[in-house]
């Protein structure tokens, strides 16, 4: 079965074909960076318009690069949800009308359970069950993960998530936008020993995670010495790593298991992955990741988490549906 994914929940347009039996045929991702480099963050509007722009292109872009034809595609999965609705709207309209047209199934993904299933897209993927940890722009979330929607939720951020507490800190530290990898980029110089910050809710039980009170921290220590930016940055990616790595630790020790998955654009910081390779290490046990251009949003997680739902027969209704928000644990087990 060859499946077109589709991925326009937010600020990256994404593209890609995943055949079931051969694996990934094509992607092809367009980042919106440049376009809303100027107002210091996503701008809904611009970045729906922009998706109306890019999506068909590149749609046209991985058939001819999978030596396909539109009569070759089995079905069409899209984002549907959690995102901005307007550019959710955008990728679910395109993604129905073809299937319509086309006539074959298609079938609306949950943007986070695209991310939960990136990892499978490497040649050795996680077996389940696994403790998830989703680390994005927009979620933080421990989730133990028993099957292809059969998720429970661990634990997740009360309040800013760790990807949204990097971009505004770095904000805060005027490192432009995007702010996360510039912030990250700069750590790697920091002093290590220099500034100490909280490890925010680690020193009382449970999973979950609140990190809005580290860019007061990191504020108020630039403020005090604003020629330590370098320094201010590894402290609060320290600070945010090793929270993470507490967190996880808990989670696998409460349920047991030995496999730890991470993913979502914050899986791509090195720090973060050398910290959770140790972890799980000392555990006796494993922790698998997509590669870096999979971390960040992409059609290949969509299409192919779209693959294992629309073979167990599951598909949409003739109608243009997204949600801005979508308990992930509302989704139907396969």
């Amino acid at each position: 079965m060859r499946i077109l994914g589709i991925e326009s929940s937010c600020d990256e347009t994404g593209v890609a074909v995943y055949d079931s039996d051969q694996g990934l045929l094509a992607h092809a991702l367009h980042s919106q960076v440049a376009l809303h480099a100027e107002y210091g963050g996503v701008v809904p509007e611009l970045a729906s318009r922009d998706h109306v722009r890019k999506t068909i292109p590149l749609i046209d872009h991985c058939l001819k690069q999978a030596a396909l034809t539109k009569t070759d595609i089995d079905g069409i999965a899209f984002t549907a949800g959690p995102g901005l609705l307007g550019a959710l709207l955008v990728g679910a309209s395109i993604g129905r009308s073809l299937a319509w047209a086309w006539g074959i199934p298609a079938v609306g993904v949950h943007h986070m359970e695209g991310h939960l299933l990136a990892p499978m897209l490497e040649e050795t993927p996680p077996a389940f069950p696994f403790v998830a940890l989703l680390v994005s722009g927009g979620h933080t979330q421990l989730v133990k993960v028993e099957g292809i929607g059969q998720y429970e939720m661990l634990g997740e951020s009360i309040d800013d998530a760790a990807g949204e507490a990097f971009d505004k800190t770095a904000k805060l530290l005027d490192l432009g936008y995007p702010g996360g990898p510039a912030l990250a980029k700069l750590a790697t110089e920091g002093d290590p020993t220099r500034f100490k910050f909280p490890r925010p809710m680690t020193d009382r039980p449970g999973l979950e995670f609140s990190f809005s009170g580290l860019k007061t921290f990191a504020l108020n220590t630039w403020q005090k010495h604003p020629d330590e930016k370098a320094n201010i940055a590894r402290a609060f990616e320290d600070a945010v790593v090793d929270t993470l790595a507490i967190k996880c630790k808990r989670a696998l020790q409460q349920t047991g298991l030995k496999r730890l998955v991470i993913a979502g654009g914050v899986s791509a910081n090195t720090h973060l992955r050398e910290k959770l390779a140790e972890l799980t290490s000392s555990l006796g046990g494993e922790v698998y990741y997509p590669r870096p251009e999979f971390c960040t949003d992409n059609g290949a997680m969509i299409a192919f988490a779209g693959t294992q739902r629309l073979l167990h027969g599951q598909h949409e209704e003739i109608a243009i549906k997204a949600q801005a928000r979508w308990p992930m644990e509302s989704l139907s087990a396969i």
